[in-house]
C-alpha cells in the first residue's frame, strides 16, 4: 500500500513539473470600448488561462471584485495620468487617493504612477511624477510587498541598435534619474512597452518579419558585445537592460507592460493578420515558458503582460488600434497561442461574433450575465501602444532597428553567417529536458529507497 501510494505521490509531482504556474506571464485589459464582457464572465474566463498576472490601466472597482476571487490572479493597476499633481501635492493626498481607489489591496502586486508620462504628459506631469510615487508609496502599509512604478513608451530609448548600446534620451534624465533611483532603492521594476510590431512597419522585409516572429532566421550578431539575437523581443528588452547598466542600475528589473500583434489592420498596414499575431504571441509565450531569458540577461523570463485581453472599438486611429484582442467577446480564443491551461484552443481567426448571454465559459448558473456597456476611463482615450512613428526610415541593409515610436536607428546587427537557422527556443528545450530528467531521477532514486 505504502509503495502505491508513494507512486501516485511522485507522479503527482512529474505532473506538476508540465502544470506549473507561470508568474511571469499576464495580459492587460483595456476598457476603451462600449461592447465588453461584464468582469465577472471575464474572471471566468481568465480563471481558464495561462495568466497569473492582469494590468489594468485604472482602478475599475468592479473588475477588481470580480477578479479577487480568483487567488491565483494578481493585479498591476494604474493611475491615471490627471492624479499625479494630486498624488504629488501632499502624502495625506496620496493616502486618500489610495483608500478612495483601492480600499481592498489583497490582490494588488504592482501600481503603475501613470502611462507613458514622460512621452506624452508634458513636463509639469513628468516633473511632478517621482514625488507622486513617493507619496503613494509611504501610503502604502508598512508591510505592504506593493511594488510602485510607471509605464514607458520605448522612446524613451535615444539608442537601441545595437542592444549593447543602448542608452536613454538625455532630455529625459531630469525626469529619469531621479526615477531610477527610486527603482533601486525600492527593488521595484522599469516597467516598458516593446512592440516588435510597430518596428516591423518601418522595415516590412521578410527577414525582418520573421525576426518580429520569433521564426527561424539566421540571427543578428551585436557587433559590440558579440551576442546573437534570434529575435526582436529580446534585442529590444537586452536594449533597455544597456541603458539602465549605462546608468549604472544594474539591480533593476525589467518588466514588459504591453507587447502584442495585431490580428487585422487597414490596407496600408502590413502584417496585421491573425496568422502574424497568433505566430507573435504563440511564440513569445512559448519562449517565455522556456526560462531561456535573453542573451544578456539568460536564464530568467522577464514578467511579461501580452495586449490585449479583448479588441477595443473605441480606439481612435488606424484599424490595427482596435486589433489586438487575444479573445473574442463570446469568449473563446480569435487564434491559438497556447494560452488556455487544458490546451484546447479555438483556430477561428476571425474576430469572434456578438456576445451572446450565454458564454462559452462555465459557470454555476445555466448562462452567463449579458454583456455591459463598460464606462470608459479618460486616462485610456489617448493611444496607449502605437503613435505616428516621425522617422520611419530604417537603415537598408541587414542591421534592423530594435526600438520603436519615432527612433530611428541605423543598424550595426548584422545576420550570423555559415550558421543554419535556430529558433532560440531550442536552449529552451534543453533546458526543460534537463529539468524534467532531473525530476525523474529524484523520482527514481526516493523510489529505490523503498521499492
Amino acid at each position: 500500500m505504502m509503495k502505491r501510494q508513494l507512486v501516485a505521490i511522485l507522479g503527482f509531482y512529474i505532473s506538476l513539473h508540465f502544470a506549473a504556474s507561470q508568474p511571469f506571464l499576464g495580459v492587460n485589459y483595456g476598457q476603451v470600448a462600449d461592447n465588453l464582457p461584464p468582469p465577472s464572465a471575464t474572471a471566468r474566463l481568465l480563471a481558464s488561462t495561462a495568466f497569473q498576472k492582469l494590468r489594468l490601466y485604472d482602478t475599475n472597482q468592479d473588475i477588481i471584485s470580480s477578479v479577487e476571487t480568483n487567488p491565483s490572479i494578481s493585479l498591476l493597476v494604474g493611475v491615471a495620468n490627471g492624479d499625479i499633481p494630486l498624488l504629488a501635492s501632499s502624502p495625506s493626498s496620496a493616502a486618500s487617493w489610495l483608500s478612495s481607489h483601492l480600499p481592498s489591496l489583497k490582490s494588488i502586486s504592482s501600481i503603475s504612477v501613470g502611462n507613458e508620462v514622460l512621452s506624452f504628459a508634458g513636463a509639469s506631469i513628468s516633473s511632478q511624477l517621482v514625488p507622486a510615487m513617493e507619496n503613494l508609496l509611504s501610503a502604502l502599509p508598512p508591510s505592504s510587498n506593493i511594488k510602485i512604478s510607471t509605464v514607458h513608451a520605448m522612446d524613451i530609448l535615444s539608442q537601441s541598435d545595437p542592444p549593447s548600446a543602448g542608452a536613454f534620451h538625455t532630455e529625459y534624465s531630469t525626469y529619469l534619474d531621479p526615477l531610477l533611483a527610486f527603482l533601486n532603492r525600492t527593488g521595484s521594476p522599469l516597467m516598458i512597452n516593446p512592440y516588435p510590431y510597430f518596428a516591423y512597419t518601418s522595415d516590412t522585409r521578410p527577414e525582418t518579419l520573421a525576426f518580429c516572429l520569433f521564426q527561424p532566421n539566421p540571427g543578428r550578431v551585436d557587433g559590440n558585445s558579440g551576442l546573437t539575437y534570434m529575435n526582436m523581443f529580446d534585442a529590444q528588452v537586452d536594449a533597455v537592460h544597456a541603458a539602465l547598466d549605462a546608468k549604472g542600475f544594474t539591480n533593476v528589473d525589467i518588466l514588459v507592460a504591453e507587447t502584442g500583434w495585431p490580428h487585422s489592420g487597414d490596407a496600408n498596414e502590413p502584417g496585421a493578420t491573425p496568422e502574424n499575431a497568433r505566430e507573435y504571441n504563440g511564440n513569445l509565450v512559448a519562449h517565455l515558458r522556456s526560462l531561456a531569458g535573453t542573451p544578456r540577461v539568460p536564464g530568467k523570463s522577464v514578467e511579461t503582460y501580452l495586449f490585449a485581453l479583448y479588441d477595443e472599438d473605441l480606439k481612435p486611429g488606424a484599424a490595427s488600434e482596435r486589433s489586438f484582442g487575444l479573445f473574442s467577446l463570446n469568449l473563446t480564443e480569435n487564434y491559438d497561442a497556447g494560452l488556455l491551461k487544458n490546451g484546447s484552443s479555438s483556430t477561428n481567426f476571425a474576430p469572434g461574433p456578438a456576445p451572446s448571454p450565454s458564454t462559452s465559459i462555465p459557470e454555476t448558473s445555466a448562462s452567463a450575465p449579458a454583456p455591459v456597456q463598460t464606462q470608459i476611463p479618460s486616462s485610456q482615450v489617448a493611444p496607449t501602444q502605437s503613435t505616428t512613428i516621425s522617422n520611419p526610415s530604417i537603415s537598408p541593409s541587414s542591421g534592423c532597428s530594435v526600438s520603436v515610436r519615432g527612433i530611428e536607428a541605423n543598424g550595426t546587427i548584422q545576420p550570423v553567417t555559415g550558421t543554419d537557422c535556430q529558433l532560440p527556443t531550442g536552449t529552451a528545450s534543453h533546458l526543460s529536458v534537463k529539468r524534467f530528467s532531473i525530476s525523474i531521477f529524484i523520482c527514481h532514486y526516493v523510489l529505490s529507497l523503498y521499492l
